[in-house]
């Protein structure tokens, strides 16, 4: 967390000082956001021998290795919490932020990006158009890093239609028909999505007064609108698009299948939290979670959560491609963090952040063995994958670990988020979604089971039919499983230490609560 945010007292330097620092602080903030798209620009005029292509690569790596040293060392920064970088008008300001909230999603998505960057070394090293897939890759980074340190509404939909637009050649990448069609998709969603955003800008200034990004939200005075209350909720589900929430879901199973192995990695672990910080930052940063708790805004928006988590685990259960399947899971799991959020209060805050963490790790890691298995094999369905452990051993205990974690079996990281989750609507719920929240978690963690551990039990044990005779070594090279086995170190690491992790959360939440 920011040393900023934790300075008390009037500042006594003089004024040219203060000045100075936060000249220094701003440029090294826009340096933060822009360093990754700068970066994948110069690599993309690099020459596409194939020994400079390999070049490229470890460049991007480099690049990106940076780029989390830049993001470690703003947390750390003091100076100020807010900065106006442009204003247009009075109420269209373009401003920035940095707070603890922002430096948590920040810190997770410059890493999975490393390590899928690392990952798509050997998967793309023969693909004609890597050098288009690795500018768009560095740009969408940071289009969701100026979304992590945005200040305001106006600055976080600008930044949020820069990333929809700048990820869709990562969707269509194969060029095939079904990617187009499936980029075409992922396009409409996430404009409609953004459009009702952009509708409570408007709104939102209108009752609120401001769009400017608040620590607990903007007070009100007087009655809660009704008119508020009502484009909050349709804000909420625009940018519910994002994270795959019900109704506006379909767009992610379509889009994650077609999509390389490493950008489907980082779609469902990172892209799909860029609709869920959209979503924290209304709620707790515009809004304000004391003028929603008990509303009917918080009452729908949870039961929409608790049905994507129920739908998504029962139609990853029944689908037979592998790739698929995972995408399914993301639609169920994301919404785990958009119903910690929906709690409103501080158990459940606590799960989501947790669970964005270890969502974005067991997740990252499932994708990225699931494109070693097809790279290395060329199997794409659940049912082909029998004896998969005896020829791809390391990627395949990966997988185990990464789904354990994703049902949340002790001592995974999954475990602790879901049950600050379970705690917390428990204690926090309302109504009778109190009682009915753990149950669909508990239900779902079941499914989820249920569509993960077969692969492992029948790649581990394919029993005495399986042609032994016919095996042979499949396993991907260092710079494909290094990116899984870390990520499946992760996964284990999120629950043993989570106790720091807890930490970190709560002095970046305490502003809110």
């Amino acid at each position: 967390m920011s040393k900023a945010l934790r300075r008390t007292g009037p500042d006594l330097r003089p004024a040219c000082a203060r000045d100075e620092e936060e000249m220094t602080v701003k440029m090294f903030l826009l340096l933060v956001v822009f360093w990754p798209a700068l970066a994948g620009l110069g690599l993309f005029f690099l020459p596409a021998a194939r020994g400079d292509r390999r070049l490229r690569g470890n460049l991007m790596c480099i690049a990106l290795g940076l780029e989390i040293l830049l993001v470690l060392a703003l947390c750390f920064a003091q100076g100020p919490q807010h900065m106006l970088l442009l204003e247009m008008t009075p109420t269209l300001r373009i401003e920035l932020c940095i707070d603890g909230i922002g430096s948590i999603f920040a810190v997770v998505m410059s890493s999975m990006w490393l390590l899928s960057a690392v990952f798509a070394l050997s998967y793309m090293d023969h693909d004609p158009n890597e050098r288009f897939y690795q500018v768009f890759y560095m740009a969408v980074l940071s289009a969701l890093l100026g979304q992590c340190y945005a200040g305001s509404m106006v600055t976080l939909y600008v930044f949020y239609e820069m990333m929809t637009l700048l990820s869709v050649p990562m969707v269509v990448h194969e060029r095939t028909p079904q990617a187009v069609s499936a980029g075409i998709k992922y396009l409409v969603y996430s404009v409609f999505g953004a459009m009702l955003g952009l509708l409570g800008i408007f709104f939102f200034h209108h009752y609120l007064g401001t769009v400017t990004f608040t620590p607990g939200g903007v007070p009100l005075s007087g009655d809660v609108p009704e008119g508020l209350l009502l484009i909050t909720f349709m804000v909420l589900i625009g940018f519910g698009t994002k994270a795959g929430m019900f109704p506006m879901h379909g767009w992610l199973p379509t889009a994650h299948p077609v999509a390389p192995a490493p950008a489907s990695a980082v779609l469902s672990g990172v892209i799909t939290k860029a609709g869920v910080l959209a979503v924290l930052r209304v709620i707790y940063f515009l809004v304000g979670a004391d003028t929603l708790r008990g509303t009917w805004v918080q009452e729908g928006f949870l039961t929409l959560t608790l049905i994507t988590v129920f739908m998504g685990s029962m139609l990853a259960f029944r689908e037979p491609l592998l790739k698929k399947r995972l995408a399914y899971s993301t639609v169920s799991q994301v919404s785990y963090v958009l119903f910690g959020l929906g709690l409103m209060a501080p158990t459940g805050f606590s799960g989501a952040m947790l669970h964005v963490v270890a969502h974005a790790v067991t997740k990252g890691a499932l994708f990225l063995c699931a494109g070693a298995i097809i790279h290395q094999t060329g199997k794409t369905y659940v049912r082909e994958l029998r004896g998969i452990g005896k020829q791809m051993p390391v990627t395949t205990w990966c997988f185990t670990i990464a789904s354990l974690g994703l049902i949340g079996i002790p001592p995974t990281g999954g475990f602790v988020s879901k049950w600050q989750l379970a705690t917390g609507s428990l204690t926090e719920g309302p109504g009778a979604l109190a009682i009915v929240g753990p149950v669909v978690l508990i239900v779902s963690a079941l499914l989820t089971a249920a569509y993960l551990l077969p692969v492992t039990i029948h790649g581990f044990f394919p029993g005495d039919d399986y042609d032994y005779a016919s095996l042979e070594n499949k396993e991907a090279g260092r710079r494909m499983t290094a990116p899984m086995i870390l990520l499946s170190a992760a996964a284990l690491l999120t629950g043993i230490l989570a106790q720091p992790l807890m930490q970190a959360v709560a002095a970046a939440s305490a502003s809110i609560f």
